[in-house]
């Protein structure tokens, strides 16, 4: 019952699925899948990395990479086919290529192979989904398309300040943030900050035809999102919010492998690390904000949300998913928001949340090898 093959079955076996590179073998952090391919030795499943160029699925055997610690390098070899396909593409404009889906198109129609997290998800999808249900539907903040100027004037008479995100971001880059200030010398001034590695720049329009111009400028090509702002729960004049990573077990149910918490750096917009954020303890951060016995029921109601939007997004996914890491915010009185999801999470750096994830896409593996052949 705890997720280890019992000998007399078959090895179960999984294919960490990602992109050919001709200068280093293949793309995607290589750490992470020698870290997943030990975690399957320690419990019996052969794990591999399988690229979309060497990708075949008929016969007895594909070629992969197998990692050797005792020359530190990977190497190609013929080895079983794999009964579970993990797709660790690491960029959209991979994943976006022809010949890159009609692999995925392959593996999510193959009647023996199972495959999970067929893709990365969609900003402004992932809000559509969620608004779709009552139990998911209060953690979001108002977003809308972002299409003129308009939709920001519109939004700034509701809410004091927006966040301008792109649809297809990663990690914060290219978010902004609008606000409204007012003074007896300027009755109206628009403000918009940009953040630009770990520091933000802020420039101010008298008009939001003056603003629209300049953000559409930043914005050029990419599709944007325009969304409420949120006033966070701050530690030292801070503002923090949570990260969550949500995976099936060994019986293939959502469960809450951890949370962690971000911290924004002095003068960023965003919590995100790369952006100057720190990572630091939820508990300490949500006590200090709240007291000790609310912040222990925030964890709790953030973990119950974490847990809803899991299974939202499976659903109207259409597609069978195994994890994913979330933002979750939490408010001055302790609502708890949603402002994004990763299909593909960044290896978390707390010791205890990274060998939950490591043990727990192992045992779905297996659950998912118990159930070839059945795609339901």
């Amino acid at each position: 019952m705890d997720g280890r093959i019992q000998n007399t079955r078959q090895r179960p076996t999984l294919a960490i699925l990602t992109y050919a590179d001709e200068k280093r073998v293949f793309r995607g952090d290589q750490e992470n899948f020698i870290d997943l391919i030990r975690a399957g030795e320690e419990r019996g499943v052969l794990v591999y990395v399988m690229t979309t160029a060497d990708f075949k699925l008929s016969g007895k055997q594909a070629a992969g990479y197998r990692y050797r610690a005792s020359t530190k390098s990977w190497k190609r070899e013929m080895l079983p086919m794999p009964h579970v396909i993990y797709n660790r593409i690491p960029y959209r404009k991979f994943e976006a290529l022809p010949e890159v889906q009609q692999v995925i198109q392959a593996c999510l129609h193959h009647s023996q192979v199972r495959f999970f997290n067929p893709s990365f998800f969609n900003k402004w999808t992932l809000f559509e989904w969620l608004n779709k249900s009552k139990r998911t539907k209060p953690f979001i903040p108002e977003t809308k398309k972002l299409n003129s100027g308009d939709d920001i004037d519109k939004l700034l008479q509701s809410y004091p300040f927006l966040y301008l995100k792109p649809i297809r971001g990663k990690a914060g880059k290219g978010i902004m943030r609008v606000s409204r200030t007012e003074s007896r010398s300027a009755p109206r001034l628009f403000e918009l900050s940009i953040q630009d590695k770990t520091r933000s720049h802020i420039s101010r329009y008298p008009t939001v035809n003056q603003l629209w111009s300049q953000v559409r400028e930043l914005v050029g090509s990419r599709d944007y999102i325009v969304q409420q702002g949120i006033s966070l729960s701050s530690y030292k004049r801070r503002p923090f919010d949570l990260r969550v990573l949500v995976q099936k077990n060994y019986k293939g149910i959502w469960t809450v492998a951890g949370i962690g918490a971000r911290l924004a750096g002095k003068s960023s917009i965003t919590t995100h690390v790369p952006r100057g954020g720190s990572i630091d303890d939820p508990s300490k951060l949500l006590a200090h904000a709240f007291g000790q016995t609310e912040g222990k029921k925030i964890i709790r109601t953030a973990k119950q949300a974490a847990l809803r939007i899991a299974r939202q997004v499976e659903t109207a996914s259409g597609h069978t998913l195994g994890e994913m890491s979330m933002d979750l915010g939490v408010d001055s009185v302790g609502h708890i928001w949603f402002f994004e999801a990763n299909s593909k999470p960044m290896k978390f750096d707390e010791p205890p949340i990274r060998q939950k994830s490591l043990e727990n896409l192992i045992r779905y593996s297996i659950f998912l090898s118990r159930k070839n052949g059945s795609k339901g």
